[in-house]
């Protein structure tokens, strides 16, 4: 399916009447970066392991393994930040989503930007979710191809040097501070403009 022909899709809106009770801050924070989370945990825990072999390899004075460790941990310990600025970027679109979502509804325009990877799906599932609009959101995905079990972000199979583009680095981990525009969780006031 060619893009311009899922850009086409009808656009739906928000009930503003209707929207469902929302989240605190840091249950939305845990749920747009859910995966990256428990990769966090994974992280540390791999640092720890590294960092008590490479201490043995130290002590039996190994220089081979205490080479070999210290490349583990160093690349563990890197990854621990790396993917804590992620989750931060991937809040920010988030935020940035449900305005959007809020202002113009759903359209597959809106979705376009965030499709590239799980977890920009993620921000834009748990937003749409918040909005009462998950299941548009879940069907426009089944549409045009996009599964659960699509992990893997497709710039990275389309260009293998990602790593070395800036485009790569300012948007996945040095995302800008997004202030949203509107209050959603003040009960009953969904129309206040946040301050």
């Amino acid at each position: 399916m060619s893009q311009r022909s899922y850009m086409v899709a009808d656009r739906s809106s928000v009930d503003h009447e209707k929207i469902p009770k929302q989240p605190g801050i840091a249950v939305s924070y845990w749920n747009v970066g859910i995966l990256l989370h428990f990769s966090v945990i994974l992280f540390v825990m791999e640092s720890w392991f590294y960092w008590t072999k490479l201490k043995n390899a130290y002590l039996d004075e190994a220089a081979f393994f205490m080479v070999f460790w210290l490349g583990c941990l160093l690349f563990a310990f890197t990854h621990i930040f790396l993917v804590i600025m992620d989750a931060w970027s991937r809040f920010q679109n988030y935020k940035r989503i449900k305005d959007n979502l809020y202002i113009h509804g759903f359209s597959p325009k809106i979705a376009a930007p965030y499709m590239g990877s799980k977890c920009q799906r993620t921000a834009f599932l748990v937003a749409a979710k918040e909005l009462g609009m998950e299941n548009e959101v879940i069907s426009y995905y089944q549409r045009i191809g996009i599964r659960w079990y699509h992990f893997i972000p497709k710039f990275m199979i389309q260009d293998p040097l990602f790593l070395f583009r800036k485009s790569f680095v300012s948007r996945t981990f040095l995302e800008k501070y997004y202030k949203p525009r509107f209050n959603f969780r003040d009960q009953g006031v969904n129309y206040k403009i946040a301050e």
